[in-house]
């Protein structure tokens, strides 16, 4: 877990001004406090010395007369009020900033995932990656607001301060030096041990989050067999488990600010003792003493704060390093499928491995122009990958593809979105067509649905075999709209009875007899009798026959 991940600045460019600007009003801000700590110096000493008389040794050294207070108070009022606003800018900028970059990030990530292959192999659920884009994304604010800040003034001003201090004492310099690094010692060891418990937890909140979509998927499901009351008992144990594992977290965060506080405190107090000391033998000017006690916590609190809010924000850094992997992930689309000028489809020995293992071994077949052809076999013989290779989902271990230009395809879930049945036939047409979108809907056995009907989230308010004809009229609506030169369905009837399947098989003819490549995976008997060939693939096999 990296306090500054170079990845943040690369993939969200609005961070780069927060850095830029903070810097900015990080240095207006130090030369306000080195001007309001050495006014007030003076101030001080201005007026307590006419009360301690004439004092032995260098105390009165350098001091002014109490005539003076009055423009020393206007310059320690015009420091203060600049440091003010330089702070209130620097919480602007941030927070400002951090709806920007978890914007950026978003898009990125969301464009990342459009871009990339519906058959992802990342292993991670939409519930986790929903809650990484919106939950943990929005956890840096608390890492732009109170950790970034303080990170500026870490770099900015406390190298500033400590020149500062050793122009002033070069040994109170040398002793700061001496213990300073003692407090990134304890913020290095204290991470470490802060960094486990918060994986954890994110771990844990991440699965909680997967473990509630699947109730609420299967809770009709459950109703209908009585078990709901067990999965209401398994969420609760784990929402105790991530209670305890938060409660762990903010216990490492307490305990990380009370010995940053702590080391910070020893620190200061071993300078201070030096400087009384050299005070009361009249070996060092009170103007310069108080000066250099003024700036001493200065010095420290921009490290003691950037280890409190570093803890703070670690939950947002645990989630920015996983959508930086989304945004970073090989998971395009291939396309290792040669589009080729005519309308017909080809595979020519082609293989696909997964994880060392033959997934479909070498397959060999065409469909040409005006041919319907059905590609059957047992389930998991790899029928659903191949049009997947063809459509550039995956990449063909070994062999060689190639398909018409254009390509209209239904998989095996309608994927409806809600609106009306008009817009999910059209989807993606900035200017739909009403009338084919009558006509497709029409092919694919629903001329009676009207086009304006609203539909759900997921197309609720539809039977599944509704739904799944939906999904085939769109396909038809793509491929009339594009000029497709073939058409890719997986399994479009399998929710359909026989009267509607007929129709659709129907309609598959038709698109042949257009002079489009038609293929079709489908264990139906009525399908497989209305194709022209039937391709069968076996799994595990190199058995391909036609």
């Amino acid at each position: 877990m990296k306090p500054l991940d170079p990845r943040l600045l690369r993939y969200a460019k609005a961070a780069r001004g927060v850095f830029t600007l903070g810097a900015l009003l990080g240095l207006l801000r130090t030369v306000a406090i080195v001007a309001w700590s050495w006014s007030l110096a003076q101030m001080i000493t201005a007026a307590v010395l006419p009360i301690i008389g004439n004092p032995s040794g260098r105390v009165s050294e350098g001091g002014f007369a109490a005539a003076d207070l009055p423009w020393l108070a206007l310059v320690a009022t015009a420091a203060l009020i600049l440091r003010s606003f330089s702070a209130w800018g620097m919480d602007v900028v941030a927070a400002r900033g951090a709806v920007r970059v978890k914007a950026q990030l978003r898009d990125a990530a969301l464009n990342r995932l459009d871009a990339g292959s519906p058959e992802r192999g990342d292993g991670k659920s939409d519930a986790e990656l929903a809650t990484s884009l919106g939950r943990g994304l929005d956890a840096l604010d608390g890492y732009f607001s109170g950790y970034v800040p303080q990170l500026i003034l870490t770099v900015i001003a406390t190298p500033l301060l400590i020149i500062a201090v050793f122009l002033a004492d070069p040994v109170s310099a040398i002793t700061v030096l001496i213990v300073f690094p003692v407090i990134p010692l304890f913020m290095i060891l204290i991470g470490l041990a802060t960094q486990a418990v918060q994986d954890r937890q994110w771990s844990q909140l991440q699965h909680l989050s997967a473990s509630f979509l699947d109730v609420v998927s299967g809770l009709t499901t459950l109703k209908i067999f009585g078990r709901e009351q067990r999965q209401t008992e398994r969420i609760a144990r784990e929402t105790e488990e991530y209670r305890s594992r938060t409660m762990k977290v903010l216990r490492v965060t307490f305990l990380s600010g009370f010995v940053l506080d702590l080391a910070g405190t020893f620190s200061i107090a071993l300078v201070a003792v030096t400087v009384g000391t050299r005070l009361v033998n009249g070996e060092f000017p009170l103007s310069l003493g108080l000066f250099v006690l003024l700036l001493l916590p200065e010095v420290f609190i921009p490290i003691r704060q950037v280890g409190a809010a570093f803890h703070a924000s670690t939950e947002g850094l645990s989630a920015s390093a996983e959508v930086f992997e989304i945004i970073e992930s090989d998971n395009a689309p291939t396309d290792r499928a040669e589009r080729a000028t005519g309308r017909s489809i080809t595979f020519n020995q082609v293989e696909i491995m997964r994880d060392d293992r033959s997934i479909v071994e070498p397959v060999s077949f065409a469909v040409a122009p005006g041919e319907v052809v059905a590609l059957a076999g047992p389930s998991g013989a790899g029928k659903s990958t191949l049009l997947s290779v063809l459509l550039g989902f995956v990449a063909p271990s070994s062999g060689a593809v190639s398909h018409p230009e254009e390509l209209a395809w239904v998989g095996q879930k309608a994927g409806l979105l809600q609106g009306t049945v008009a817009s999910n036939v059209s989807l993606g047409d900035p200017e739909p067509d009403p009338e084919l979108i009558s006509r497709a809907l029409a092919a694919a056995a629903l001329p009676g649905l009207d086009p304006t009907t609203a539909l759900g989230a997921s197309g609720a308010g539809l039977s599944g075999g509704q739904a799944q004809r939906v999904s085939i009229a769109r396909c038809l609506y793509r491929a009339w709209r594009h000029n497709a030169g073939a058409v890719l369905l997986d399994e479009p009837t399998s929710a359909l009875d026989a009267g509607s399947e007929a129709v659709v098989c129907e309609a598959l003819r038709a698109e042949a007899a257009a002079g489009r490549a038609v293929l079709v995976v489908s264990h139906r008997p009525g399908v497989l009798e209305a194709a022209d060939r039937v391709v069968r693939v076996t799994a595990a096999r190199s058995g391909v026959t036609a």
